[in-house]
């Protein structure tokens, strides 16, 4: 049973919404270790190495910033690290998340140039590359993008910002968002030359809410010594200086580091590429189950598809909230809902971290029942179609 259930069910709850994602035993059994001095010698070791192997998860030789945040913080932490007040960042909204993090912005005194999209689709990267080109006075600093955005389940291809934004002769930093898809989808830090990747635990590092990340080019860290942006608790240099020799500027979040830990071995030992595609078969199971039931997929471009979650769009008349309350309160399964201009318009499957077929199974036959219990027309058998696909793709 749940930890907090109002209506106790037989069975494990199955959280099935884009994040925070199942938390595998292994990793809980390394938070529920003592914990240690954060100022004793062992946490210097245990902090040089973990710092070194979360490097490859982002897949990057550079800086990586752990914060005892949500992934909120990262946000904030990019922009505050990098910007003076009044600078203007190009950002594209491509859902809810995006939008966010342009409220952000514009909170801290950034002004924002907003590259909008229907919300059915990734950043836009012709209009992100016109928006640079018009620029002669290089005033635009940065350009803001969500890899993976978990509202709509539409990803942004990072490696074509990049390429845009070299095309136009821009120097304004690249920031990307990987909230929702690092440790599941297919990331490169490096070799997509971004200058701030920010991210947070609760997702593909199957880890609970409560760490936040940036990573950081060498671009990104001298754009720090000029901006002015006040921050004390979001400072780069003070973790840097301190992280040099395995140890923190403040108290970090001990056990949730011992779990990164273990995440991060969990994915190494896996290997990353069989990490992003099994996610990705996964998905494309889900949409072939979703296509099965008559039903569209809220990214209308093949493309962009994520493959962390996939947000189903109902039948015009029917609603998504209380297709996931009957779904909730017969099968015990939590689905993502519909955010910003979305709500009730789709219901989010996650598919992402510790996940695998017989999860995935049983996650769309829930959502089949609820789809009959709760009277919204569809085609019988999606779940049969999403398992010819998994037993011919093993």
């Amino acid at each position: 049973m749940a930890y907090f259930q109002s209506k106790p069910t037989a069975g494990r709850h199955f959280l099935q919404i884009p994040g925070p994602s199942n938390v595998p035993d292994r990793v809980l059994r390394a938070i529920d270790n003592p914990t240690m001095d954060h100022r004793g010698p062992d946490f210097g070791i245990f902090g040089k190495q973990l710092l070194e192997k979360v490097r490859h998860v982002f897949g990057t030789k550079g800086h990586v910033i752990i914060y005892p945040a949500s992934g909120t913080g990262a946000w904030e932490a990019a922009l505050a690290n990098t910007l003076s007040p009044g600078d203007r960042v190009l950002m594209c909204e491509t859902g809810w998340f995006a939008h966010l993090w342009q409220e952000m912005a514009d909170r801290l005194g950034i002004v924002t140039d907003l590259v909008r999209t229907d919300w059915r689709r990734g950043a836009d990267v012709a209009q992100i590359e016109a928006r640079l080109r018009e620029d002669k006075a290089h005033a635009i600093k940065a350009v803001c993008v969500v890899h993976n955005e978990t509202s709509t389940g539409a990803t942004s291809r990072v490696d074509e910002v990049r390429r845009a934004m070299d095309a136009a002769g821009h120097p304004a930093l690249l920031m990307v968002d990987t909230i929702s898809s690092l440790g599941s989808m297919d990331y490169r830090h490096d070799d997509w030359g971004v200058d701030v990747t920010v991210s947070g635990s609760q997702k593909g590092l199957m880890l609970p809410p409560g760490l936040s990340f940036n990573a950081v080019s060498d671009k990104a860290l001298k754009a720090s010594e000029s901006a002015k942006l006040p921050r004390s608790f979001w400072a780069w240099q003070p973790m840097l200086a301190a992280n040099a020799t395995g140890y923190f500027p403040y108290t970090p979040a001990t056990n949730l580091l011992y779990g990164l830990d273990a995440a991060v071995n969990m994915l190494l030992e896996e290997g990353l590429e069989n990490v992003f595609a099994r996610h990705d078969r996964h998905a494309e199971a889900t949409r072939r189950a979703v296509r099965h039931w008559g039903f569209e997929i809220q990214c209308a471009e093949p493309r962009h598809y994520s493959s962390v979650l996939t947000a189903v769009r109902l039948p015009e008349g029917h609603s998504a909230n209380a297709l996931r309350a009957t779904i909730l309160e017969r099968h015990n399964m939590s689905l993502g809902n519909g955010l910003g201009q979305l709500n009730d318009r789709v219901f989010r499957i996650g598919h992402l971290g510790d996940f695998g077929d017989l999860q995935l199974v049983g996650t769309l036959g829930g959502v089949e029942m609820g789809l009959r219990a709760a009277g919204v027309p569809h085609s019988p058998g999606g779940v049969q179609a999403a398992m010819d696909y998994l037993s011919g793709n093993a």
